[in-house]
C-alpha cells in the first residue's frame, strides 16, 4: 500500500492567488470565467459513462479539474456535487483504459492529473468518506503508473523523451505525487522531465507535427507550472524549447491562422490551437504574439475547432488552464508587425515562406531532416549507446524529408496525406526511385532500427527579405539496393510566391525517377504534354526535355504547374487513398484522406534533372503562366521581374547578365539574393566579391546593390 502524506496547501492555489483570482472574475478574467462556467454547465448536461467504454476516457480528468476549480473560486456547492459525479465514475472503474495499456498510458496520465487537482482543490469539503475513496484510488493508480514507468524504463514512453506519451504520463505521475505527498513519484517525474527539458530542440520545432504539438506540448507547460509551484524550481529559463516553440507553431499556421500546415501525423487541418498554452507562453516569456493569437483564436476560431477537431478530448476541457494561465499584463502584438514572413528551423530542417501575414497570402513549407530531427536523432543514439535503451519513438514523424506543401488565397493546393499508420514517402510531394520510397517505410515507425547514416538534411538556407532557398539532401533515405548516390531537391520561393523546385539525382545504374505532386482535387491538363522521345528537334523545340503542364484550382486559389524533365517525361494522374487509426485507445476511430496525385516519370536513366515551376494565381481573375527556362544549367524566368539561377557542378553561373561564383542567385526586380556566393556581378556591376580575402567567405543573404561588398 502506498503511503501518502497530503500537502498543507492546494496545488497552484495559495490563499493570496485564490483571493486575487476571485476578485478578478468580473474584471479582466470575466471571459475566462465565462468559458469555465460554460464548460461546467456542459458537464451538468452530460452523463459520465456508467461502465468503462472501449474508447478513451481521458476526458474524465479535466472534467474533475474544471468543476473543482469552479467550486473553489465560487464556493457554490453544486459545482462540488457535479465534480463528485464525474470523479465517482472514474473511481468506480477497476482500470483506466481498456483498448491499450490499461492503467499504464494516456488514460491514466490524463485522469491522474485532473483528479489529483480536484483532490487538492476540493480538500476536506468532499467529506471524509468521499475524500478517502478518491485518495485510495489515486494511490492505487499512481502506484500502477509508477511501477510501469520503472519496469519499462529504456523502452516505450517511460524513456521516449521526444514523445507526447512521456510528457503526459509523467505529468500525471507528478501531479498525483504532489497531491498525495509521494516523493518517489515526483522525483521520478522530475528526473525524466529534466532530461526532456534538456534534449528537446532549442529552436522549438516539434517532429510530431502541429496536431501533436497542440496535444502534447501543453503538458510540458503543465509540468513546469506544477514544479515551480510545488518545489519553487523555475525551469522556464532552462527549457529553450518552450521559449521558442510558439514561433514554430506560428509559422506552421496556414494563412488566416485558422488551419495548420499538416506535416507529420495530423488528424485534420483544424486541430492546432491551444488558447491555454498560448496564454502561459505569453505569461512566462513575455510573448505578445502568443497573447494576440490566443485572443484571435478565442474570438474567431475556438468553437469551430472545438466541434470539428478530430483530436479528443479537444480544446474545450482546457478552460481551467485558460483561467489560471492568463496574464493581463502581457500586451498582445500582431505578428504582422513584428515577425518576418520567412523562417527557418534548423533542427527539423523546416523552411517556411509566406508572401505576407494576410489571409490570402501564399505559403510554402519545406522540410528535410533525420527521423525526429537532428537533436533527437543524435541524442537518442548517445543515450541508447550509454544505457542500452531505445528512446527515439518517432512514430509520428513521416518519411517526408524533401517534401513541401503549398497554400494560397485561403485554400490548399499541394498537400500532405495527414495521418498514416503505414507511412510512405509516396504519400508526400517527393521523388520515388523505381517506384520505391524510403528504406523502412510501410510501417508506423519508419525510423525504428535505422542505421546512423540513414539521414537527410537541409543546407544552403536563405529565409529572409521575401526570399526562400533550401537544398534538401535525401539520397541516404532510400534502400541501399537502389544504388542512389545522390538525390537533392532545391526549392526556391520568390517574393511573389512563385516557386521553383529542382530535383537532381544520380544512381549507380539506370532508374525510373518519379516526381510526385499531391492535391485535394484533380489536376487539369493544359494543352498537350511534350513527352519527347529522345530525338533532338521534337516538339520540345530541340531542348531534349519533356514538358508536363497542369493547372490546379481550389476555390479562389489556382496554380500553374510545369515540369521540365531532361530526357523526356511521361505523366499520369492517379488516386491515392490513405486511411489510419490515430489512437490505439479508440480502435474504432478511422481518419481517411483521398489524394489526387500527378506522377511525372522521365525515361530510366542514371541521372535525374527535373525543374518544376509553380505559379499561384487568383482563380477568380486568372492570369496566364509566364515561367520559362533560360539557356543555362538551371535558370528560370518566372515573369514579373523574377528570375532564378542555380549553379551547375562547377559552382558558377553565367547567363542573362548574371555572372557569379555562387550556388544560387535570385533576382526580384531591383532586389537580389545570393546563396553560397563569393562573387556576383549583375550587368557588369559587381555587387559582391569576397574572393582573395576573408578566406573566400561565402555569403548567403539579400545583397545590397549600392556597390562592392
Amino acid at each position: 500500500m502506498t503511503e501518502t502524506i497530503a500537502p498543507a496547501r492546494m496545488l497552484l492555489l495559495d490563499e493570496a492567488r485564490l483571493a486575487d483570482l476571485c476578485a478578478r472574475l468580473d474584471g479582466d478574467l470575466a471571459p475566462q470565467w465565462r468559458r469555465l462556467a460554460e464548460q461546467c454547465d456542459l458537464y451538468r448536461r452530460t452523463a459520465p459513462p456508467a461502465e468503462h467504454p472501449l474508447a478513451s476516457i481521458t476526458y474524465l480528468g479535466p472534467a474533475a479539474a474544471n468543476l473543482a476549480l469552479a467550486y473553489r473560486l465560487t464556493g457554490q456547492r453544486h459545482y462540488l456535487e457535479e465534480a463528485w459525479r464525474w470523479i465517482s465514475a472514474a473511481v468506480s472503474f477497476d482500470h483506466w483504459g481498456r483498448a491499450h495499456l490499461p492503467d499504464h498510458d494516456l488514460d491514466a496520465g490524463w485522469i491522474l492529473h485532473g483528479l489529483s487537482l480536484a483532490y487538492s482543490w476540493l480538500g476536506d469539503d468532499l467529506g471524509p468518506e468521499r475524500r478517502e475513496k478518491l485518495r485510495a484510488k489515486l494511490a492505487l493508480q499512481g502506484a500502477r503508473l509508477y511501477d510501469f514507468a520503472v519496469a519499462s524504463e529504456g523502452g516505450w514512453w517511460s524513456s521516449s523523451y521526444w514523445q507526447n506519451h512521456h510528457w503526459i504520463c509523467h505529468t500525471g505521475l507528478a501531479t498525483v505525487g504532489y497531491a498525495l505527498g509521494v516523493t518517489a513519484w515526483t522525483e521520478r517525474a522530475k528526473a525524466a522531465m529534466g532530461t526532456v527539458v534538456d534534449v528537446l530542440p532549442a529552436d522549438g520545432s516539434d517532429m510530431e507535427g502541429v496536431v501533436y504539438w497542440r496535444y502534447g506540448v501543453p503538458w510540458l507547460a503543465t509540468y513546469l507550472d506544477l514544479l515551480h509551484d510545488a518545489e519553487g524550481l523555475d525551469w522556464w529559463g532552462r527549457c529553450r524549447f518552450l521559449a521558442r516553440t510558439f514561433f514554430y507553431r506560428l509559422h506552421q499556421a496556414a494563412p488566416g491562422y485558422e488551419e495548420i500546415v499538416d506535416h507529420g501525423d495530423c488528424h485534420d487541418r483544424r486541430s492546432g490551437h491551444s488558447v491555454a498554452l498560448y496564454r502561459i507562453l505569453a505569461a512566462r516569456y513575455g510573448i505578445g504574439e502568443a497573447q494576440w493569437l490566443a485572443d484571435t483564436v478565442a474570438d474567431r476560431f475556438f468553437w469551430r475547432e472545438a466541434y470539428e477537431s478530430g483530436v479528443k478530448p479537444g480544446v474545450l476541457p482546457e478552460a481551467w488552464a485558460e483561467l489560471l494561465w492568463y496574464d493581463a499584463t502581457v500586451a498582445p502584438v500582431d505578428p504582422a508587425v513584428s515577425v518576418p514572413a520567412q523562417a527557418a528551423f534548423e533542427d527539423l530542417g523546416l523552411l517556411v515562406h509566406r508572401t505576407s501575414w494576410d489571409d490570402d497570402a501564399t505559403l510554402v513549407s519545406f522540410k528535410s531532416s533525420p527521423g525526429g530531427g537532428h537533436t533527437a536523432w543524435d541524442a537518442s543514439r548517445r543515450i541508447d549507446a550509454e544505457r542500452g535503451w531505445d528512446t527515439l519513438s518517432a512514430g509520428h514523424h513521416h518519411p517526408d524529408a524533401g517534401s513541401f506543401v503549398l497554400a494560397s488565397r485561403g485554400a490548399w493546393l499541394l498537400v500532405d496525406e495527414g495521418y498514416s499508420n503505414q507511412k510512405r514517402a509516396g504519400h508526400h510531394n517527393l521523388v520515388l526511385v523505381d517506384g520505391h520510397g524510403f528504406a523502412g517505410e510501410g510501417r508506423y515507425h519508419v525510423y525504428a532500427d535505422a542505421p546512423p547514416d540513414r539521414t537527410a538534411d537541409m543546407v544552403d538556407v536563405l529565409a529572409e527579405g521575401g526570399f526562400l532557398h533550401g537544398r534538401a539532401r535525401t539520397g541516404r533515405m532510400y534502400p541501399a539496393e537502389l544504388g542512389v548516390e545522390q538525390l537533392e531537391r532545391t526549392l526556391v520561393v520568390m517574393p511573389s510566391g512563385r516557386t521553383v523546385v529542382v530535383d537532381r539525382g544520380r544512381a549507380a545504374a539506370p532508374r525510373e525517377w518519379t516526381v510526385l505532386l499531391h492535391a485535394d482535387h484533380p489536376f487539369d491538363a493544359v494543352g498537350r504534354d511534350v513527352p519527347h522521345d529522345g530525338i533532338s528537334g521534337g516538339g520540345d523545340g530541340g531542348t531534349g526535355e519533356g514538358i508536363v503542364r497542369r493547372v490546379l484550382r481550389n476555390g479562389r486559389a489556382g496554380a500553374w504547374l510545369t515540369t521540365h524533365a531532361a530526357g523526356g517525361a511521361h505523366a499520369e494522374l492517379v488516386v491515392t487513398d490513405v486511411a489510419a487509426n490515430p489512437t490505439s485507445s479508440t480502435p474504432s476511430l478511422v481518419v481517411t484522406r483521398r489524394l489526387h496525385t500527378l506522377r511525372v516519370t522521365p525515361p530510366a536513366s542514371r541521372d535525374l534533372l527535373a525543374v518544376t515551376t509553380i505559379e499561384p494565381f487568383d482563380a477568380f481573375r486568372p492570369t496566364q503562366s509566364t515561367a520559362r527556362l533560360l539557356p543555362t544549367e538551371v535558370g528560370v524566368d518566372l515573369g514579373g521581374g523574377e528570375r532564378v539561377y542555380l549553379a551547375g557542378s562547377d559552382g558558377a553561373i553565367e547567363a542573362d547578365g548574371v555572372t557569379a561564383l555562387a550556388r544560387a542567385v535570385l533576382v526580384a526586380g531591383d532586389r537580389v539574393a545570393a546563396v553560397g556566393a563569393r562573387r556576383v556581378e549583375l550587368d557588369g556591376r559587381t555587387v559582391l566579391d569576397t574572393t582573395g580575402r576573408d578566406g573566400d567567405a561565402e555569403v548567403t543573404a539579400v545583397l545590397p546593390l549600392a556597390g562592392r561588398r
